[in-house]
């Protein structure tokens, strides 16, 4: 029986690589394959799970790895003892396939893990959520305008921004060391999946550029994003009568478009209403009074249910990769309207939303009142046939095993 094992610091299904990769895990299985997944313990504990679980370090273990990372700037570089015991259990399990997701997230040193990864005859996919791996610090770099990872990072303009570091900035010999262990893999050996065409493009300027790329996008359950009667989420929030103008995010901030948000409240007519998920106390202060906030929905169907009743939904965000709350928004029926960040914009089509330039919060706000002008039965069946055709989760992790299938064969064949 062929073996997966996947990597990721987290597995909680509230996050969306804990998700993914469960549910990764739960269609190998039903192919007939053993599936392992190894996390941090010492960040998500121990969390029911289909797939056999492999804990990796403790509390301990990523509270030195944090302290490291906020005085030094050694992000990805502590957690030596829990890396070299994960090891010894990479060596016993000897799975026919290791997918990893992300590695930073204090629990994993990438030097140790690639030395020890690049010697074995293991096939390796590295799904590519952000742009952690490829950069000297940051994991995003579109809100600060940096290009400095395309030829080699230094004087970080984000060093106090995850993962923070308060004293050092060691972006350029992260970059450097990063650049070594991540490519001493061979590259018959490793294959890159970015989650969008952007970030894609956007490595094949990195040091990554000489390996093969697949894009596999993220899907979505659309079965739980589907369309419903929201009669019932108006009553609860509220909100009859008003054209809904939806924001969801799992924390706000400035990168996800907090400022944006505010700013169009000032401009808004007495029927419209700005509906912000996702929003704690702190941010919660922040916001003008025709701003309405919701800290979390009572369940995903209520989500849902939000999407399926707002007129737009609305996705300011200065840095994604390829944001499922568009993809959510679109199986409910909902167009989005976003900035041409990233690839936010490769879900949004003719029949599914507007694009607008980053910052123009009054194009944001124009083409919301195009879409409630055109009337809200315009869009809701195309972006439903085009969510079904293109987003079921289903299809998306069918081309992981796909691509397991090509590599554990390829490895047969040496």
């Amino acid at each position: 029986m062929r073996k997966l094992l996947q990597i990721n610091p987290v597995i909680r299904l509230n996050t969306s690589t804990g998700r993914i990769m469960q549910e990764i895990g739960e269609l190998v299985m039903q192919h007939g394959w053993e599936s392992y997944i190894a996390y941090s313990k010492g960040r998500d504990g121990i969390k029911p799970c289909q797939s056999k679980l492999i804990p990796v370090g403790n509390r301990w273990s990523v509270g030195y790895h944090g302290m490291m990372t906020r005085l030094f700037d050694y992000h990805g570089l502590a957690s030596d003892g829990a890396t070299r015991q994960f090891i010894l259990e990479i060596e016993q399990l000897q799975p026919d396939i290791i997918h990893i997701h992300n590695i930073h997230g204090y629990f994993l040193n990438y030097r140790i893990l690639f030395e020890y990864l690049s010697q074995c005859h293991i096939p390796i996919v590295w799904t590519i959520h952000d742009c952690w791996l490829y950069t000297g610090h940051c994991y995003y770099y579109s809100s600060a305008g940096c290009s400095k990872w395309k030829t080699g990072c230094r004087e970080c303009p984000q060093q106090r921004k995850f993962p923070a570091s308060l004293l050092f900035d060691r972006s350029q010999q992260n970059f450097a060391d990063k650049r070594a262990a991540f490519t001493s893999i061979p590259k018959d050996k490793l294959v890159i999946v970015p989650v969008s065409e952007w970030i894609r493009n956007e490595m094949q300027s990195s040091f990554f550029k000489d390996y093969p790329f697949r894009v596999i996008h993220n899907g979505i359950n659309t079965e739980v994003f589907n369309l419903f009667d929201t009669q019932a989420v108006k009553e609860k929030y509220q909100l009859q009568g008003k054209h809904i103008l939806l924001g969801v995010a799992s924390i706000w901030s400035k990168e996800k478009g907090l400022d944006d948000f505010i700013q169009m409240a000032s401009l808004l007519k007495e029927d419209e209403q700005i509906v912000l998920v996702g929003v704690d106390e702190k941010t919660q202060k922040q916001l003008p009074a025709n701003i309405r906030s919701i800290r979390r929905t009572e369940n995903v169907r209520q989500l849902a249910e939000l999407y399926a009743a707002a007129d737009a939904f609305i996705n300011p965000t200065w840095q994604d990769n390829y944001p499922t709350v568009n993809l959510e928004s679109i199986a409910c029926g909902t167009p989005v309207v976003t900035y041409r960040t990233g690839g936010s914009v490769e879900a949004v089509t003719r029949q599914t939303g507007f694009v607008v330039e980053q910052g123009d919060v009054k194009g944001l706000l124009e083409a919301a009142r195009n879409i409630i002008q055109r009337g809200k039965d315009y869009y809701q069946q195309p972006c439903r046939d085009f969510a079904t055709a293109h987003f079921r989760k289903e299809d998306r992790y069918a081309d992981y095993l796909q691509l397991y299938d090509e590599l554990t064969g390829r490895a047969t064949d040496r």
